[in-house]
């Protein structure tokens, strides 16, 4: 089992950067994969960004492709999203989950294990 912590939210102006970490409980951090989903209010929770348990594989959703990276480091148990250029339909919570399973996946039911959760708001 798996506990996720995420940090780094805030409020940016359009056009900003903002850094999310994910810092994940466990011995056997490097045996998941591990996804980014945000959901804003009223709308369905979204795929962002996953990565395979050894980072050798990124995907991304659409939307944010070429302006987020994620990015792992097993030896500290944390998963990063790197995010620039950000718009306003970025703003909404940001999720970190974690899939029992060596390979990504696009898809929010494939996680069993889910953090709190951090707001971003891109505003001016």
């Amino acid at each position: 089992q798996v506990q996720l912590v995420e940090s780094g939210g805030g409020l940016v102006q359009p056009g900003g950067s903002l850094r999310l970490s994910c810092a994940a409980s466990g011995r056997t951090f490097g045996r998941y994969a591990m996804g980014w989903f945000r959901q804003a209010p009223g709308m369905e929770r979204e795929f962002v960004a996953a990565i395979s348990w050894s980072g050798g594989s990124l995907y991304y959703g659409d939307p944010v492709k070429g302006r987020f990276t994620i990015s792992r480091d097993n030896d500290k148990n944390t998963v990063d999203l790197q995010m620039n250029s950000l718009k306003p339909e970025d703003t909404a919570v940001y999720y970190c989950a974690a899939r029992a399973s060596l390979s990504a996946s696009y898809y929010a039911t494939h996680y069993a294990y889910w953090g709190q959760g951090t707001q971003v708001t891109v505003s001016s």
